[in-house]
């Protein structure tokens, strides 16, 4: 973790585009109550194949006009490069200068990936059509990703996203801290000199939990399942016991050299606030 701890600590939140006029309300008072922590962004998601594209732009358009800096997500599966280079270019005229670069999901029903397969190119492409104007974020894998033959072959990739112009990564959420502590010794050990922030999930409801972890293939540990399932429908209790867990992972990964946090908040400000607090972030 040696590596890590030469990194100022990069302390962010992660929003995903509202679908009603309720909803984008919601997200204006969950940034407001989050803002008083002076994140160093709030990132915006993209869905698979764009399929939020003008909602992410509406929403990221808003977050940089009140002030707040702000990093779109930016997925290349089912994309082109003439599209993807207009809205960096919109956000660039915006003077938006990070971007979050992913390979995205393949839509259902749909058979071709498009102009982009992987991620990699992706960064190559921002790269060369925009040489140094955005910081790049790109996604890391401590539990390897659901769709990798191998864990070397989840590593290459994440390698060649490094070696194609990455900045920074921030990881898929993960409970086993160490998982997190073995991948960046690989890092280590391939001379990977990125930041790699812990993507952090608030445990708000399991059966929701349950879902993200098995679609995305960051593990639950048997521990915590048994322990989730037996509150049953007890929200509150769920909700007290992964505070607890959730701080704990928190503080472990601070102490061993973390290079920040970033929240996946769900678009609610209450677990990620009382977890905050809990740290005793607010110097921070």
């Amino acid at each position: 973790m040696q590596s890590q701890k030469q990194f100022t600590p990069t302390f962010s939140f992660e929003f995903f585009p509202p679908q009603t006029p309720e909803g984008m309300e919601k997200l204006r008072a969950t940034r407001v109550q989050l803002a008083q922590f002076n994140p160093k962004f709030f990132s915006v998601t993209f869905g698979a194949g764009g399929s939020t594209r003008e909602r992410t732009l509406e929403t990221v358009l808003e977050i940089q006009a009140e002030g707040y800096p702000v990093a779109p997500h930016l997925s290349c599966i089912g994309s082109t490069r003439e599209n993807i280079r207009a809205i960096l270019e919109k956000y660039h005229s915006h003077g938006i200068s990070r971007i979050v670069a992913l390979r995205g999901d393949l839509p259902s029903g749909m058979a071709q990936a498009g102009e982009f397969r992987f991620a990699n190119e992706l960064v190559a492409f921002i790269r060369k059509e925009f040489g140094d104007t955005f910081w790049i974020e790109v996604a890391a894998y401590p539990e390897y990703h659901p769709q990798a033959r191998s864990a070397l072959e989840d590593f290459t990739n994440f390698r060649r996203k490094v070696e194609a112009g990455a900045n920074a990564a921030i990881t898929q959420f993960f409970y086993n801290v160490d998982a997190y502590l073995h991948f960046v010794e690989m890092c280590e050990a391939a001379n990977l000199n990125i930041p790699v922030v812990p993507g952090i999930m608030p445990i708000s409801k399991f059966s929701q939990l349950a879902r993200f972890s098995d679609g995305c293939g960051a593990e639950i540990p048997r521990w915590i399942r048994r322990k989730l399932e037996s509150f049953g429908d007890d929200i509150p209790s769920i909700q007290a016991f992964g505070l607890d867990v959730v701080t704990a992972l928190c503080a472990r990964l601070l102490e061993a050299g973390a290079p920040g946090l970033h929240f996946y908040t769900l678009n609610s400000a209450i677990l990620p606030t009382k977890i905050w607090q809990r740290l005793g972030l607010a110097g921070r």
